[in-house]
């Protein structure tokens, strides 16, 4: 999947965007569809598992009211009657979907229900390591977010999908939300790409659309943001999330980025052909 892309393959990271309605999930897969992005991502998550100990009673002020953290993540959780929706209309629309998933329970409940195109690991979880193997033993492609690792442990993780996966990207990344231009150091896309020689994709969590565009025309075969129905609703994800009409905006801006960047061999194009006797003039000579 990952392997042999030419245009850049657009995850829309719709993640918990829903706020725990399937009304605007579908929503934003319409959007996905429309704006012909590739495809509709979430995240799967047993918010057992994944919440701390010393978090999961912790008091919030949600818009269903004040209420423990651990109930506030129950409530925003997809379940199976949710997904089962999610992936007639994702099949309906002849686009991807897939989710990251933060646990086995997850893990168990996507690959077991549902044929997905690849699996995402986040970055809160990439030094999972014996996850990952596990994630690979399903001989899905994956998809790795490289925020909040170092290099060493960077060369870890490719060095376990090189290893245990046929088909992979390491997506380049920071966690901040939102991340600022000055720490995006996008320079790592081509070293990545050549350092580890494999498929580079780029997840964006920044405000505006620059930056991914400078990612594609730094070599980047993947690109995930976060998209939302609105920047102003309730929600930790949404301020650094693209609206729908910022989707096919950065759609446009990146169609055709690979061929005005072409391949470096100098020559003589068609296009150039009528201009040489028009304009060419090797015969200048000093008066």
């Amino acid at each position: 999947m990952f392997k042999n892309l030419n245009d850049p393959y657009l995850i829309a990271e719709i993640g918990i965007n829903h706020n725990g309605d399937i009304d605007i999930a579908k929503k934003l897969i319409s959007a996905t569809h429309a704006s012909n992005w590739n495809c509709a991502k979430f995240q799967k998550r047993n918010p057992d598992v994944c919440v701390p100990e010393e978090q999961k009673s912790v008091m919030r002020d949600t818009p269903w009211g004040r209420m423990k953290y651990i109930d506030y993540k129950y409530k925003v959780e997809f379940e199976k009657k949710e997904y089962d929706i999610i992936d007639k209309q994702c099949s309906e629309n002849s686009i991807d979907w897939t989710a990251s998933v933060w646990d086995y329970d997850s893990l168990d409940f996507i690959v077991n229900n549902y044929n997905v195109k690849f699996l995402k690991i986040p970055s809160a979880i990439n030094e999972s390591y014996d996850f990952l193997i596990d994630a690979c033993k399903t001989n899905l492609p994956i998809v790795v977010s490289l925020g909040m690792a170092d290099l060493k442990q960077s060369d870890k993780v490719v060095n376990i999908l090189n290893k245990h996966s046929n088909d992979f990207c390491i997506m380049h990344t920071n966690s901040a939300y939102p991340a600022p231009h000055e720490d995006l150091n996008l320079s790592l896309i081509p070293f990545f790409i050549e350092r580890y020689n494999c498929t580079v994709g780029y997840s964006g969590h920044e405000h505006d659309l620059d930056p991914s565009i400078v990612a594609i025309s730094l070599g980047a075969k993947v690109l995930e943001r976060h998209v939302t129905m609105d920047h102003n609703m309730w929600g930790s994800d949404h301020k650094s999330s693209l609206e729908v009409h910022a989707m096919v905006m950065l759609n446009k801006r990146i169609n055709g980025i690979n061929k005005m960047i072409g391949k470096p061999e100098k020559k003589v194009f068609n296009s150039e052909l009528p201009f040489i006797k028009k304009l060419k003039n090797d015969n200048i000579r000093r008066s």
